[in-house]
């Protein structure tokens, strides 16, 4: 199995000029491959291949410039890879993956080296091409074999090293799914994580915390002169900052996320397949769903139970789990969002509505199983009423108030 393994590294000066060379290079190489393709599409409307791009920039483009030779030459060539791949993805699915961004030397730097690369535990280096025995902290330890290492800057100037490692760890097996072994989780803001079995993972609001700090030093930089060095170290200053945050956030995240995947009686995990970048059109809302991070949460939760074999179902994003009481199943459909408690109007049971929609994405999730592990499968669940769902826009609503046919027609019609 692949595995990544994450590294700080402390590069001489040296090393340094090496490392902004490789940085410039690979993002020059990488802008002009994929200015060709653009070119290309709007001029004959085909795509050039990644073999005709390679064989461009070794005959052409490194003839024309011979300051690329100073850099290794296979990092060079796995950016134009990565450009053909990211291309590759847009069309193969153009709601999913964005169109390929030119790449700006004020963003993070990082660049590929996929062969001769050596990780010392000894001495405590990693060796790439070109630059041997650059200083690192090795905290973790592997066996296996190194793949590929990824240098990286970051925008407050700190160096890391990512190694590819293929180790000879398998992915244990899953179990059978069964409802004393499932756990069912409702994320939200005022708590990250509620689970069904009560255990309750409070959101810690790194953003939040540090969001006055943070408006005094991007004020700061906002005054100071552009191009001068006070203002690239009040640039240093708020990147450290933004840095911390992420971390902060990051470390939370994988220790929520260990803590539900090493529970023994847990074996299946049932959540509810959100729309986080909806969500994020709330401007209201915005900024806490971010600072929440919600789609990273899933994605931890989503390898990490493909690693342990941990079963995930994901419902339907429409169930009213949060609507439904969990004794009866009567269907409550004038819960606000501000209600963060409600009795059932049927049984009288008082609900948690965190809690409560926990227990139901439990028992949703349970209903129908995927096929094979690792897939996702949304669950078929009642929803709040049996209206059929009909976009309105602003001009049919207008046709409505003139008394032409309007959406209510049509969807009787539907019926």
């Amino acid at each position: 199995m692949l595995r990544a393994y994450k590294y700080r590294i402390y590069p001489t000066e040296e090393q340094k000029v090496l490392f902004a060379k490789t940085f410039g290079c690979c993002r020059f190489v990488y802008n002009w491959a994929l200015n060709l393709k653009i070119e290309a599409y709007k001029q004959d409307k085909k795509s050039v291949a990644y073999k005709e791009v390679q064989d461009r920039m070794v005959n052409e483009l490194k003839k024309e410039n011979q300051w690329l030779t100073e850099v290794n030459s296979q990092a060079l060539l796995n950016s134009i890879r990565n450009l053909d791949t990211a291309y590759k993805n847009f069309f193969r699915d153009t709601h999913a993956v964005g169109f390929p961004k030119f790449k700006s030397r004020k963003s993070k730097q990082s660049f590929q080296c996929p062969q001769h690369c050596n990780v010392d535990f000894v001495k405590g280096t990693i060796t790439i091409p070109k630059a041997k025995d650059i200083p690192a902290v090795l905290h973790r330890r592997f066996k296996g074999t190194v793949k590929t290492v990824t240098v990286s800057m970051t925008p407050s100037g700190r160096y890391f090293a990512s190694v590819l490692v293929d180790t000879t760890i398998q992915e244990l097996p899953a179990s059978a799914i069964q409802g004393d072994t499932a756990l069912g989780i409702d994320l939200g803001i005022k708590s990250l994580a509620v689970c069904s079995d009560g255990r309750t993972f409070d959101n810690p609001k790194n953003l939040q915390r540090s969001l006055d700090r943070l408006k005094l030093l991007q004020k700061r930089l906002s005054r100071k002169q552009k191009g001068s060095a006070n203002r690239n170290k009040a640039r240093i200053r708020v990147a450290r900052l933004q840095e911390h945050i992420a971390n902060s956030r990051k470390d939370s995240l994988h220790k929520i996320t260990h803590a539900l995947t090493h529970d023994s009686q847990v074996r299946t995990i049932c959540m509810e397949d959100l729309n986080v970048k909806g969500m994020q059109r709330n401007h209201h809302l915005a900024q806490a769903v971010g600072d929440a991070s919600f789609g990273m949460f899933l994605t931890l939760l989503e390898y990490k139970c493909s690693w342990y074999g941990v079963n995930l179902i994901k419902i339907d994003r429409f169930a009213p789990s949060s609507k439904t009481c969990s004794k009866c199943g009567h269907v409550y459909k004038g819960l606000n969002l501000s209600e963060r408690s409600w009795t059932c109007p049927e049984c009288g049971t008082h609900h948690d509505r965190d809690f409560n929609a926990a227990c139901n994405i439990k028992e949703f999730g349970l209903k129908a199983l995927p096929t094979e592990r690792g897939k996702v499968k949304p669950v078929d669940c009642p929803l709040v009423d049996d209206r059929p769902r009909v976009l309105k826009s602003n001009g049919r609503k207008k046709q409505e108030k003139r008394g032409g046919i309007g959406i209510s027609e049509a969807a009787k019609s539907l019926v």
